[in-house]
């Protein structure tokens, strides 16, 4: 039964979430303040068991906090805000769709989490300057502080699971307001990066969600896009990302 009811929650904060997307008219304040209550009281009465790494007074908390918010909030701030109250559960798979609160477009990189710090590991052709370069800053803020900036937004499980599948979303401007690593919302973000001895500045522009090319959070090599890793061999855990789930060979 919890299987079945968990699968209803799911798909109501799928529909709840993707609302507009069939809908002409805006979600007004007080609309989106029923749907977070909606969302509370569902939790209550049907998935308390998911109050294992948070009490159910802080998430409530919380909840009334982003309640009383919302009338000063812009759509995306909303979003990002209905992100943080379900993250807050830390189950990996209990979340809004990153899709959700990067509608409006990412950054056209991928970053990768290796020992000393965050790497930009792939991107589009355009920005080959920036392949292969350490990120310092996320505009005037140094990297380790916009993590835990948005942090908070990622449904993480533990500190692995955020370096393996969070730092996407420190590519998506909305996120980036919504949690003030960025002062204004902009379609444009200039990080402040490092290659070579030499430390620069690089502004990219935002592009559509379905015009990155990653699978298993690594660049797909393509005519648009660029992987800093070398590609003249594929170790057997890389070689079939976007095309097989299970295989071998001898």
């Amino acid at each position: 039964m919890k299987t079945k009811s968990f699968i209803t929650l799911l798909l109501s904060i799928f529909l709840l979430f993707n609302f507009e997307s069939f809908a002409q008219e805006t979600i007004t304040d007080s609309q989106w303040q029923e749907d977070l209550k909606f969302l509370q009281k569902e939790v209550h009465n049907n998935f308390p068991f998911l109050f294992k790494k948070i009490k159910q007074e802080e998430w409530d908390a919380e909840v009334e906090k982003l309640h009383n918010q919302i009338p000063n909030l812009k759509e995306h701030e909303i979003k990002v805000g209905l992100s943080r109250i379900v993250s807050m559960f830390q189950y990996g798979h209990t979340q809004i769709t990153f899709g959700t609160v990067a509608k409006y477009g990412v950054l056209p990189v991928n970053l990768y989490h290796f020992k000393d710090g965050v790497y930009i590991e792939g991107v589009q052709k355009a920005h080959q300057k920036a392949l292969g370069a350490k990120v310092l800053k996320v505009e005037r803020m140094e990297i380790e502080k916009a993590l835990s900036a948005v942090r908070p937004v990622v449904p993480v499980e533990n500190d692995q699971y955020f370096k393996a599948y969070g730092l996407r979303f420190l590519t998506v401007p909305t996120v980036l307001h919504a949690q003030r690593v960025i002062p204004k919302l902009s379609d444009k973000v200039t990080l402040t990066l490092e290659k070579e001895g030499n430390v620069f500045e690089y502004t990219f522009p935002t592009i559509p969600l379905k015009d990155l090319s990653r699978d298993y959070n690594l660049t797909i090599p393509n005519d648009m896009w660029l992987s800093a890793r070398k590609n003249d061999k594929t170790p057997l855990y890389l070689k079939h990302l976007n095309e097989k789930f299970y295989y071998y060979e001898y």
